[in-house]
């Protein structure tokens, strides 16, 4: 079975910054991970630059946001596709998991990915209901 190849889509530098760090924090290959951005394309030029990076191999693309121009983009360019999933909500841990699990079956590593990427997100210092900041203490 071949290892997925992630494609991750996003505003601006996002998607390159996800993998630059992803990259440092796990040594993934370069070919793991590939970044496409929509700065400076149509919706059109966003989707061929999706399609151009799709290949013959499992594929998961990430989007920032669940229903931006990104991720409408990737579901018009991922229509059809039989092994490819496509992903909103990306972040570190998302991709962390995804690089080491790569090889999973697509379906399965799809789902494990949403889990580990709410798993991610954690409340680690509630506001405080004693003091109010506005107010001198």
């Amino acid at each position: 079975m071949s290892e997925a190849v992630g494609v991750v889509v996003g505003h601006g530098a996002m998607a390159a910054g996800l993998i630059d760090a992803a990259r440092k924090i796990s040594g993934a290959p370069e070919d793991a991970l590939v970044a496409v951005s929509n700065e400076g394309r149509s919706p059109e030029a966003l989707r061929d630059a999706i399609v151009e990076v799709l290949g013959d191999r499992p594929t998961v693309v990430f989007t920032d946001l669940g229903a931006g121009s990104c991720t409408l983009a990737a579901r018009l360019s991922c229509r059809g596709q039989g092994r490819v999933a496509v992903v909103a909500g990306v972040n570190l841990p998302m991709l962390l998991d995804f690089v080491f699990q790569r090889s999973s079956p697509i379906d399965e590593l799809a789902e494990r990915l949403v889990e580990k990427g709410r798993d991610g997100v954690r409340l680690l210092t509630p506001p405080s209901h004693d003091a109010d900041p506005a107010l001198p203490g």
